[in-house]
């Protein structure tokens, strides 16, 4: 029996938990050409969100859109990202080999590419060769390509890229952004959807008006999925596999996660492994002591990167603790001067170890790192 509880990889039709609002707003906002940038911490159901609309408008608009899915997280250079971005165009927009081989003549003709074909895995792509960068080639047929086969095509088109934030990265990052910038908002047939995992990056790429990309769509701060939808969504899985819980024990995963969408889900499985009919309090206990026992060699690596004033800012926030700066927080924690602060912050978020939510609430990204800390580093 397949366990009904998916994490790690991303959700499809019934595996996804609902998200009615989010779900509704994206697909308005693809239909309607609105270019969208997606934020939210890392194992929020970004990408699942992505794919779950893309699978629905597939279906509902087969012959009026092209989706393209674009992953960027492999690329370092802009010139990696030339190619990874048209090369997935193509391939959304084509049927099969031929009619990819004949696109990249069509459109990118010029560039003189070379094509492939993997004998193994059947995936067909091109490249531009070593020689691109030195050629000083135009880019502009690369970045109008969307808008270029909507227009040759008559279908929409919906670009979806994925680790986005890794723009930040690249040499001339600004300049590259402004070139983006410059391209993408004259296209009148084609929408953005830019996300990724690095929350305080892409922020400071969409929300820092001094930045190209400030004001480039609507900006979807995506929540936590809500308790009373965990509650739901994790009995009705039980159910169909015929198996029992409570909505109260339901809800008892849904707050020892935090309403963490990927946590959740894999509490959840390991407590389904464990029931063979009626779930209960010890099968919770013991699902929890055995997760946090499989993560507990990764937190104490993470810890021993750490300093202490890092650590002990750690545990302000499992504490509950919101005025970092106040004189007895100060003391409390030994965070030193009020100026360390910023400091200290700002380490955590390069880490990844914690995020500042759009209320400026300063939360762990990661629920079972802050219970493994109480448990184990509590003096």
């Amino acid at each position: 029996m397949e366990t009904p509880f998916i994490y790690g990889r991303i959700a499809k039709s019934d595996d996804y938990t609902n998200r009615k609002e989010e779900l509704a707003r994206l697909k308005n906002n693809f239909t309607g050409l609105i270019n969208t940038i997606i934020i939210s911490p890392r194992r929020w159901g970004k990408t699942s969100l992505v794919n779950r609309v893309s699978e629905i408008l597939r279906k509902e608009q087969k012959k009026k859109m092209f989706i393209c899915n674009v992953d960027v997280f492999n690329c370092r250079t802009e010139e990696q990202f030339y190619t990874v971005f048209a090369n997935a165009i193509l391939r959304a927009s084509s049927s099969g080999w031929n009619e990819f081989v004949s696109g990249v003549k069509k459109y990118l003709g010029h560039f003189v590419p070379n094509i492939t074909l993997s004998d193994k895995t059947q995936v067909y792509e091109f490249s531009f060769g070593v020689d691109f960068k030195d050629k000083n080639l135009s880019v502009d047929e690369i970045l109008n390509l969307p808008q270029t086969i909507a227009k040759a095509t008559g279908r929409k088109i919906i670009v979806c890229i994925d680790e986005f934030q890794n723009i930040h990265n690249y040499d001339n990052s600004l300049a590259f952004q402004q070139t983006l910038r410059a391209h993408w908002q004259l296209h009148d047939s084609v929408c953005y959807c830019l996300f990724g995992s690095k929350r305080h990056l892409l922020m400071n790429i969409f929300n820092n008006s001094d930045m190209p990309f400030y004001k480039f769509g609507d900006i979807l701060f995506l929540q936590k999925i809500k308790r009373s939808e965990w509650v739901s969504f994790i009995s009705k899985r039980f159910a169909s596999t015929g198996k029992y819980i409570s909505e109260d024990l339901s809800g008892e995963i849904a707050d020892a996660m935090q309403n963490h969408p990927y946590y959740v889900q894999q509490y959840a499985q390991q407590i389904w492994l464990r029931t063979k009919k009626k779930c209960d309090e010890t099968i919770l206990q013991e699902a929890l002591s055995d997760l946090v026992d499989q993560l507990s060699l990764l937190f104490a690596n993470i810890v021993n990167s750490l300093t202490t004033r890092q650590i002990n800012f750690l545990f302000a926030i499992t504490d509950g603790e919101k005025n970092f700066s106040s004189k007895d927080v100060l003391e409390k924690y030994d965070f030193g001067a009020s100026a360390n602060i910023k400091n200290i912050k700002n380490a955590l978020l390069e880490k990844d170890l914690i995020d500042i939510l759009p209320d400026n609430e300063i939360v762990l990204q990661d629920p079972v790192f802050g219970i493994w800390l109480q448990q184990n580093w509590r003096v």
